[in-house]
Protein backbone atom coordinates (compact mmCIF):
# COMPACT_ATOMS: atom_id res chain seq x y z
CA UNK A 1 0.00 0.00 0.00
CA UNK A 2 1.31 3.33 -0.50
CA UNK A 3 1.24 6.04 1.55
CA UNK A 4 -1.85 6.95 2.34
CA UNK A 5 -2.99 10.61 1.93
CA UNK A 6 -5.66 11.82 4.82
CA UNK A 7 -7.52 15.32 5.59
CA UNK A 8 -8.85 15.16 9.06
CA UNK A 9 -11.38 17.58 9.68
CA UNK A 10 -12.91 19.56 13.04
CA UNK A 11 -10.56 21.02 16.10
CA UNK A 12 -12.06 23.81 18.10
CA UNK A 13 -11.27 22.86 21.84
CA UNK A 14 -8.01 21.03 22.97
CA UNK A 15 -10.40 18.02 23.66
CA UNK A 16 -11.12 17.36 19.82
CA UNK A 17 -7.40 18.80 18.80
CA UNK A 18 -4.96 17.22 20.99
CA UNK A 19 -6.32 13.66 20.43
CA UNK A 20 -6.55 14.68 16.63
CA UNK A 21 -2.69 15.00 16.53
CA UNK A 22 -1.88 11.87 18.17
CA UNK A 23 -3.76 9.75 15.53
CA UNK A 24 -1.85 11.86 12.85
CA UNK A 25 1.32 11.42 14.91
CA UNK A 26 0.22 7.12 14.57
CA UNK A 27 -0.76 7.56 10.84
CA UNK A 28 2.72 9.61 9.47
CA UNK A 29 4.70 6.74 11.85
CA UNK A 30 3.20 3.54 11.70
CA UNK A 31 1.44 4.00 7.57
CA UNK A 32 3.89 6.47 6.30
CA UNK A 33 0.60 8.83 5.65
CA UNK A 34 0.67 12.76 4.42
CA UNK A 35 -1.58 14.25 6.84
CA UNK A 36 -3.25 17.80 6.10
CA UNK A 37 -5.55 19.26 8.74
CA UNK A 38 -8.77 21.39 7.94
CA UNK A 39 -10.48 23.65 10.54
CA UNK A 40 -11.45 27.45 11.52
CA UNK A 41 -9.52 30.43 12.15
CA UNK A 42 -11.04 30.30 15.63
CA UNK A 43 -9.79 27.14 17.05
CA UNK A 44 -7.14 25.30 19.53
CA UNK A 45 -6.04 23.66 15.89
CA UNK A 46 -4.33 27.34 14.47
CA UNK A 47 -1.90 27.22 17.70
CA UNK A 48 -1.56 23.32 18.06
CA UNK A 49 -1.40 21.95 14.36
CA UNK A 50 0.85 24.14 12.73
CA UNK A 51 3.29 23.76 15.81
CA UNK A 52 3.53 19.89 15.24
CA UNK A 53 4.20 20.05 12.52
CA UNK A 54 1.31 20.03 9.77
CA UNK A 55 -0.26 21.44 6.99
CA UNK A 56 -3.66 23.65 8.08
CA UNK A 57 -6.06 24.65 5.48
CA UNK A 58 -8.62 27.39 7.35
CA UNK A 59 -12.62 27.32 6.21
CA UNK A 60 -15.52 29.89 7.51
CA UNK A 61 -17.73 28.43 9.58
CA UNK A 62 -19.86 29.19 12.99
CA UNK A 63 -21.48 27.29 15.74
CA UNK A 64 -25.35 26.74 15.45
CA UNK A 65 -26.59 25.57 18.80
CA UNK A 66 -26.29 27.53 22.34
CA UNK A 67 -26.02 31.33 20.16
CA UNK A 68 -28.29 33.82 18.89
CA UNK A 69 -30.42 33.89 16.03
CA UNK A 70 -28.34 36.24 14.05
CA UNK A 71 -25.66 34.10 14.77
CA UNK A 72 -27.45 30.83 13.66
CA UNK A 73 -28.54 32.70 10.34
CA UNK A 74 -25.03 33.61 9.25
CA UNK A 75 -23.96 30.18 10.22
CA UNK A 76 -26.68 28.68 7.65
CA UNK A 77 -25.63 31.06 5.31
CA UNK A 78 -21.85 30.69 5.55
CA UNK A 79 -22.12 26.78 5.09
CA UNK A 80 -22.54 26.21 1.18
CA UNK A 81 -19.26 28.41 0.81
CA UNK A 82 -17.64 25.82 3.27
CA UNK A 83 -18.68 22.85 1.84
CA UNK A 84 -17.29 24.84 -1.41
CA UNK A 85 -14.07 25.36 -0.10
CA UNK A 86 -13.87 22.04 1.53
CA UNK A 87 -14.41 20.66 -1.92
CA UNK A 88 -12.02 22.80 -3.26
CA UNK A 89 -9.64 21.64 -0.64
CA UNK A 90 -10.66 17.97 -1.50
CA UNK A 91 -10.02 18.00 -5.02
CA UNK A 92 -6.20 19.44 -4.94
CA UNK A 93 -5.15 17.20 -1.76
CA UNK A 94 -6.80 14.16 -2.94
CA UNK A 95 -7.05 12.15 0.59
CA UNK A 96 -7.89 8.61 0.62
CA UNK A 97 -9.69 9.16 3.63
CA UNK A 98 -11.34 12.10 5.35
CA UNK A 99 -11.65 11.82 9.00
CA UNK A 100 -14.46 13.90 11.28
CA UNK A 101 -13.22 14.75 14.80
CA UNK A 102 -16.14 16.84 16.00
CA UNK A 103 -16.20 20.79 16.06
CA UNK A 104 -16.98 23.77 13.77
CA UNK A 105 -15.02 22.25 10.53
CA UNK A 106 -16.10 19.03 10.89
CA UNK A 107 -19.65 19.00 9.52
CA UNK A 108 -18.38 20.81 6.37
CA UNK A 109 -15.64 18.60 5.80
CA UNK A 110 -17.20 15.68 6.21
CA UNK A 111 -20.24 16.37 4.19
CA UNK A 112 -17.56 17.33 1.41
CA UNK A 113 -15.85 13.91 1.49
CA UNK A 114 -19.51 12.56 1.38
CA UNK A 115 -20.55 14.04 -1.75
CA UNK A 116 -17.24 13.04 -3.46
CA UNK A 117 -17.63 9.47 -2.58
CA UNK A 118 -14.37 9.31 -0.32
CA UNK A 119 -13.95 7.50 2.94
CA UNK A 120 -14.64 8.96 6.13
CA UNK A 121 -14.06 7.67 9.62
CA UNK A 122 -16.07 9.75 12.47
CA UNK A 123 -14.11 10.03 15.74
CA UNK A 124 -16.07 10.93 19.20
CA UNK A 125 -14.16 11.21 21.89
CA UNK A 126 -17.76 11.98 24.56
CA UNK A 127 -20.18 9.73 25.17
CA UNK A 128 -23.00 11.83 23.61
CA UNK A 129 -21.99 13.02 19.87
CA UNK A 130 -21.74 16.77 18.96
CA UNK A 131 -24.15 17.89 16.51
CA UNK A 132 -21.90 17.85 13.51
CA UNK A 133 -20.89 14.08 14.34
CA UNK A 134 -24.38 13.29 14.54
CA UNK A 135 -25.75 14.53 11.00
CA UNK A 136 -22.94 12.39 9.44
CA UNK A 137 -23.29 9.63 12.55
CA UNK A 138 -25.31 7.15 10.03
CA UNK A 139 -23.39 8.20 6.91
CA UNK A 140 -19.79 7.59 7.58
CA UNK A 141 -18.06 4.59 6.71
CA UNK A 142 -17.02 3.68 10.30
CA UNK A 143 -16.73 5.08 13.40
CA UNK A 144 -14.11 5.50 16.45
CA UNK A 145 -15.71 6.25 19.81
CA UNK A 146 -14.30 6.62 23.33
CA UNK A 147 -17.44 5.96 25.25
CA UNK A 148 -20.06 2.48 24.32
CA UNK A 149 -23.18 5.16 24.69
CA UNK A 150 -21.75 6.82 21.68
CA UNK A 151 -21.91 4.08 19.04
CA UNK A 152 -25.91 4.18 19.30
CA UNK A 153 -24.95 7.56 16.80
CA UNK A 154 -22.52 5.74 14.52
CA UNK A 155 -22.48 3.43 11.61
CA UNK A 156 -19.60 0.71 12.24
CA UNK A 157 -18.74 1.94 15.53
CA UNK A 158 -15.91 0.41 16.77
CA UNK A 159 -14.67 1.20 20.69
CA UNK A 160 -11.38 2.68 20.83
CA UNK A 161 -11.20 5.34 23.57
CA UNK A 162 -9.23 8.76 23.22
CA UNK A 163 -6.10 8.84 22.63
CA UNK A 164 -3.76 9.56 25.75
CA UNK A 165 0.07 10.36 26.04
CA UNK A 166 1.80 6.93 26.75
CA UNK A 167 3.39 8.88 30.34
CA UNK A 168 -0.21 8.61 32.07
CA UNK A 169 -0.29 4.69 31.61
CA UNK A 170 3.27 4.91 33.03
CA UNK A 171 1.46 5.94 36.42
CA UNK A 172 2.24 3.10 39.42
CA UNK A 173 -1.60 1.91 41.04
CA UNK A 174 -2.19 2.97 44.30
CA UNK A 175 -1.72 -0.34 46.46
CA UNK A 176 -1.37 0.88 50.58
CA UNK A 177 -0.93 4.32 51.68
CA UNK A 178 0.51 6.93 49.90
CA UNK A 179 4.22 7.74 50.09
CA UNK A 180 5.52 11.19 51.29
CA UNK A 181 6.19 12.95 48.21
CA UNK A 182 5.12 16.85 46.92
CA UNK A 183 5.12 18.83 44.16
CA UNK A 184 7.83 20.84 42.97
CA UNK A 185 7.10 24.14 44.85
CA UNK A 186 6.85 22.24 48.24
CA UNK A 187 10.41 19.82 47.33
CA UNK A 188 12.04 23.24 46.79
CA UNK A 189 10.82 25.40 48.79
CA UNK A 190 13.64 26.47 51.81
CA UNK A 191 10.44 27.60 54.60
CA UNK A 192 11.15 25.43 57.74
CA UNK A 193 7.37 24.89 58.21
CA UNK A 194 6.95 23.27 54.88
CA UNK A 195 4.29 20.39 55.16
CA UNK A 196 4.88 17.11 54.65
CA UNK A 197 1.88 15.72 53.01
CA UNK A 198 0.68 12.29 53.13
CA UNK A 199 -2.32 13.16 51.19
CA UNK A 200 -3.00 15.18 48.16
CA UNK A 201 -5.73 16.74 46.32
CA UNK A 202 -5.35 18.24 42.59
CA UNK A 203 -7.92 20.67 41.47
CA UNK A 204 -8.02 20.68 38.17
CA UNK A 205 -9.94 22.98 35.87
CA UNK A 206 -8.63 22.36 32.42
CA UNK A 207 -6.22 24.98 30.78
CA UNK A 208 -8.54 27.82 31.41
CA UNK A 209 -9.42 26.68 34.85
CA UNK A 210 -13.24 26.42 36.67
CA UNK A 211 -14.90 29.54 38.28
CA UNK A 212 -16.57 27.16 40.68
CA UNK A 213 -13.33 25.69 41.94
CA UNK A 214 -11.50 28.67 42.02
CA UNK A 215 -14.73 30.34 44.19
CA UNK A 216 -15.59 27.86 46.21
CA UNK A 217 -12.09 25.43 47.20
CA UNK A 218 -10.30 28.37 48.80
CA UNK A 219 -14.41 29.08 51.05
CA UNK A 220 -14.23 25.38 52.01
CA UNK A 221 -10.13 25.07 52.40
CA UNK A 222 -9.85 25.88 56.19
CA UNK A 223 -11.98 23.61 57.17
CA UNK A 224 -11.05 20.95 54.62
CA UNK A 225 -7.61 21.16 55.73
CA UNK A 226 -8.93 20.11 59.76
CA UNK A 227 -11.06 17.26 58.71
CA UNK A 228 -8.30 16.00 56.84
CA UNK A 229 -4.95 16.04 58.54
CA UNK A 230 -1.57 15.80 56.67
CA UNK A 231 -3.13 17.24 53.22
CA UNK A 232 -2.21 19.34 50.96
CA UNK A 233 -4.35 21.21 47.86
CA UNK A 234 -2.91 22.06 44.53
CA UNK A 235 -5.11 24.33 42.57
CA UNK A 236 -4.51 25.00 38.88
CA UNK A 237 -6.87 28.36 38.20
CA UNK A 238 -6.70 29.26 35.12
CA UNK A 239 -4.34 32.45 34.05
CA UNK A 240 -6.93 34.71 34.15
CA UNK A 241 -8.34 34.01 37.79
CA UNK A 242 -4.64 33.21 39.46
CA UNK A 243 -4.31 35.99 41.22
CA UNK A 244 -8.35 36.37 42.89
CA UNK A 245 -8.12 32.35 43.51
CA UNK A 246 -4.78 33.24 45.28
CA UNK A 247 -5.87 36.25 47.30
CA UNK A 248 -9.07 33.83 48.42
CA UNK A 249 -7.12 31.36 50.09
CA UNK A 250 -5.03 33.74 51.94
CA UNK A 251 -8.33 35.79 52.60
CA UNK A 252 -9.34 32.32 53.98
CA UNK A 253 -6.87 31.85 56.74
CA UNK A 254 -6.26 28.28 55.21
CA UNK A 255 -2.82 27.15 56.69
CA UNK A 256 -0.42 28.82 53.81
CA UNK A 257 1.97 26.12 53.55
CA UNK A 258 -0.84 23.27 52.61
CA UNK A 259 -2.14 24.88 49.70
CA UNK A 260 -0.66 26.07 46.20
CA UNK A 261 -2.49 28.05 43.08
CA UNK A 262 -0.95 27.59 40.00
CA UNK A 263 -2.20 29.50 36.47
CA UNK A 264 -0.81 26.37 34.87
CA UNK A 265 0.05 22.66 35.53
CA UNK A 266 3.05 21.62 33.61
CA UNK A 267 3.74 17.94 33.08
CA UNK A 268 0.34 16.59 34.30
CA UNK A 269 1.42 12.65 33.98
CA UNK A 270 3.27 13.70 36.88
CA UNK A 271 0.95 15.66 38.79
CA UNK A 272 -1.72 13.18 37.96
CA UNK A 273 0.97 10.47 40.01
CA UNK A 274 1.53 13.04 42.51
CA UNK A 275 -2.38 12.85 43.89
CA UNK A 276 -4.75 10.59 45.57
CA UNK A 277 -7.94 12.05 44.57
CA UNK A 278 -8.65 14.51 41.35
CA UNK A 279 -11.18 17.38 42.11
CA UNK A 280 -11.62 18.09 38.17
CA UNK A 281 -14.09 18.54 35.18
CA UNK A 282 -15.55 16.20 32.92
CA UNK A 283 -13.81 16.50 29.37
CA UNK A 284 -13.35 13.48 27.26
CA UNK A 285 -9.25 14.25 27.82
CA UNK A 286 -9.44 14.87 31.28
CA UNK A 287 -11.75 11.46 31.79
CA UNK A 288 -9.28 9.55 29.16
CA UNK A 289 -6.53 10.67 31.32
CA UNK A 290 -7.94 9.71 34.55
CA UNK A 291 -8.79 6.28 33.90
CA UNK A 292 -5.09 5.87 31.96
CA UNK A 293 -3.44 7.28 35.16
CA UNK A 294 -5.81 4.97 37.49
CA UNK A 295 -6.57 7.63 39.70
CA UNK A 296 -9.96 8.41 41.31
CA UNK A 297 -11.85 11.57 40.77
CA UNK A 298 -14.49 13.78 41.75
CA UNK A 299 -16.20 15.23 39.02
CA UNK A 300 -18.16 18.43 38.56
CA UNK A 301 -19.49 18.65 35.03
CA UNK A 302 -19.25 21.71 32.95
CA UNK A 303 -22.85 22.40 32.54
CA UNK A 304 -22.93 24.58 29.40
CA UNK A 305 -21.41 21.96 27.89
CA UNK A 306 -22.74 21.07 23.91
CA UNK A 307 -25.74 18.54 24.84
CA UNK A 308 -24.33 17.80 28.30
CA UNK A 309 -21.87 15.86 27.42
CA UNK A 310 -19.66 16.19 30.32
CA UNK A 311 -22.77 15.17 32.24
CA UNK A 312 -22.56 11.65 30.05
CA UNK A 313 -19.20 11.41 30.26
CA UNK A 314 -18.78 11.51 34.08
CA UNK A 315 -21.92 9.20 34.20
CA UNK A 316 -19.34 6.27 32.07
CA UNK A 317 -16.87 6.39 35.48
CA UNK A 318 -19.56 6.87 37.96
CA UNK A 319 -21.61 3.80 36.65
CA UNK A 320 -18.08 2.26 36.81
CA UNK A 321 -17.19 3.39 40.67
CA UNK A 322 -14.29 4.76 39.68
CA UNK A 323 -15.60 8.42 40.21
CA UNK A 324 -17.99 10.13 41.85
CA UNK A 325 -20.10 13.41 40.51
CA UNK A 326 -22.01 16.26 41.69
CA UNK A 327 -23.67 18.84 39.48
CA UNK A 328 -22.73 22.33 39.63
CA UNK A 329 -26.48 23.15 40.65
CA UNK A 330 -25.83 20.97 44.31
CA UNK A 331 -22.34 22.25 44.98
CA UNK A 332 -24.25 25.85 45.88
CA UNK A 333 -22.01 27.57 48.82
CA UNK A 334 -19.74 24.63 49.23
CA UNK A 335 -20.81 22.54 51.88
CA UNK A 336 -21.57 18.96 49.62
CA UNK A 337 -18.61 19.62 47.88
CA UNK A 338 -16.93 19.92 51.33
CA UNK A 339 -18.52 16.65 52.64
CA UNK A 340 -17.96 14.93 49.19
CA UNK A 341 -14.02 15.66 49.47
CA UNK A 342 -13.35 14.85 53.02
CA UNK A 343 -15.42 12.13 52.87
CA UNK A 344 -13.46 10.28 49.76
CA UNK A 345 -10.13 11.59 51.52
CA UNK A 346 -10.87 10.28 54.74
CA UNK A 347 -11.29 6.91 52.96
CA UNK A 348 -8.52 5.83 51.63
CA UNK A 349 -9.14 1.78 50.61
CA UNK A 350 -11.45 3.55 48.80
CA UNK A 351 -10.09 5.66 46.77
CA UNK A 352 -7.37 2.84 46.36
CA UNK A 353 -10.44 0.83 44.72
CA UNK A 354 -11.76 3.49 42.64
CA UNK A 355 -8.52 3.88 40.81
CA UNK A 356 -8.06 0.43 40.01
CA UNK A 357 -11.98 0.54 38.82
CA UNK A 358 -11.01 3.51 36.59
CA UNK A 359 -7.90 2.08 34.94
CA UNK A 360 -9.86 -1.04 33.71
CA UNK A 361 -11.70 1.76 31.30
CA UNK A 362 -8.43 2.94 29.93
CA UNK A 363 -7.33 1.97 26.18
CA UNK A 364 -3.94 2.28 26.02
CA UNK A 365 -3.62 1.42 22.67
CA UNK A 366 -6.41 4.20 21.22
CA UNK A 367 -4.18 6.00 18.59
CA UNK A 368 -2.99 2.94 17.13
CA UNK A 369 -6.26 1.27 16.72
CA UNK A 370 -7.88 4.35 15.19
CA UNK A 371 -5.16 4.53 12.62
CA UNK A 372 -5.49 1.15 11.83
CA UNK A 373 -9.03 1.56 10.93
CA UNK A 374 -7.87 4.35 8.93
CA UNK A 375 -5.76 2.46 7.08
CA UNK A 376 -8.43 -0.58 6.93
CA UNK A 377 -10.56 1.75 4.73
CA UNK A 378 -7.86 3.36 2.82
CA UNK A 379 -7.40 -0.46 1.95
CA UNK A 380 -11.11 -1.20 1.05
CA UNK A 381 -13.24 1.14 0.62
CA UNK A 382 -15.59 -0.65 -1.34
CA UNK A 383 -17.83 -1.65 2.15
CA UNK A 384 -19.29 1.68 1.76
Amino acid sequence: MSAPRVLIVGGGTGGHVIPALAIADELRQSYGAHVRFLGTERGFETRLVPAAGYRLELIQVGQLKGVSLKTRLRTLLDLPLGIQRCLSILKTFRPDVVVGVGGYASGPGMAGALLKGIPTLAFEPNAAPGLANRIVGRLVSSAAVSFAPACAYFRNARVTGIPVRKEFFTIKPRIGPPEETLPDSQATSTSDSVHLSKQNLLVFGGSQGAQIFNQLMPRIAPQLLRLVPDLFILHQSGAKQEETTRAAYVASGAEPNRWEVRAFLDNMPERFAWADLILARSGASTVAELCAAGRPALLVPFPLAADDHQRKNAEVMVSAHAAEMRLQTEVGTGELLLDALSRLLLAPAKLIEMGNRARTLARPNAAADIAAMVAALVRSPSHL
